[in-house]
């Protein structure tokens, strides 16, 4: 006896939203943070200090 294996149906539209969010989902937060952190440091290096708090420390 073999087992065929049988598609379920088309994915329900709140289905494939959540697809869609967890596909791309974590590439929006990293492109959010990257802006945000160059956005501080360009303010950071505006008001006159030489590096990132993060860069000093090493």
């Amino acid at each position: 006896m073999t087992t065929i294996p049988m598609h379920l149906g088309a994915l329900h539209p709140v289905e494939q939203a959540l697809t869609v969010a967890l596909a791309f989902g974590p590439f929006v937060v990293l492109g959010i943070v990257i802006a945000v952190r160059r956005r501080q440091d360009r303010a950071a290096e505006a008001e006159g200090h030489d590096a990132p708090e993060a860069q000093r420390e090493r």
